[in-house]
């Protein structure tokens, strides 16, 4: 797997006007595992969903952590490398955790460690996390702008274009980070049930059926 060149790490301490990465050891030491674990397509990713994020807490005059915002993006999408994906976890669990072991190992708050992981965890999960910590909130509006376009309009032509000029958006990046997530969940199906994943297996493999929460409660050992 092809890791992110040093000249690419450092692009990430440069700043989007009005925000920053945080200029501290723990976010350089962020920086440098993720660059060494996820290909350029997944680290660019991460550190837009952190500009995103950080972008819309400003606008939204929300106090949040950004050392804590920037751990939470950066590694939401760890559970989709080989070296970070169990065997039957979801890949946002496996992400979360990850995370929390780094942050543990810098002696950090057990409530900032358990604020991330939830961040991480929930990130795919639409409808809940914009009700919850700043940060929790944050790092879902930034994984949606990136991903899904949410909120576009809603940053300035000038934000956008700094943003992807710090961390380039593959023109194709639609299709790969669609491929991606599949390459990193398709061993693990049964991870999908229940959330926005499912529909990547569907899209990639015809052959996919997914679990049907109707067909659950059918099945259920309360079933005569």
């Amino acid at each position: 797997m092809t890791s992110v060149t040093s000249s690419a790490r450092n692009a990430t301490l440069s700043s989007v006007p009005g925000v920053a990465i945080p200029d501290s050891k723990l976010a350089r030491e962020v920086t440098e595992l993720v660059g060494d674990t996820e290909p350029p397509l997944l680290f660019h990713h991460s550190s837009r969903v952190y500009y995103w994020g950080a972008l819309t807490g400003k606008r939204r005059h929300l106090r949040f952590d950004p050392e804590l915002l920037y751990a939470g993006a950066m590694f939401h999408d760890m559970g989709l490398t080989p070296k970070h994906a169990s065997a039957h976890e979801r890949f946002e669990v496996d992400g979360a955790n990850v995370a929390r072991d780094f942050l543990r190992s810098h002696s950090i708050a057990k409530k900032d460690i358990e604020t991330v992981w939830t961040a991480i965890a929930l990130h795919t999960t639409p409808g809940i996390p914009q009700h919850m910590h700043p940060v929790i909130a944050l790092l879902t509006a930034g994984v949606e702008m990136d991903v899904l376009g949410i909120a576009f309009s809603e940053f300035t032509d000038a934000d956008r274009e700094a943003v992807v000029r710090a961390h380039p958006r593959p023109g194709r990046f639609e299709e790969e980070i669609i491929q991606a997530f599949y390459d990193g969940i398709h061993r693990k199906p049964e991870t999908t049930f229940g959330n926005v994943k499912a529909d990547v297996l569907a899209d990639k493999d015809p052959s996919f059926r997914p679990e049907n929460f109707c067909r659950v409660i059918r099945a259920s050992a309360w079933s005569g």
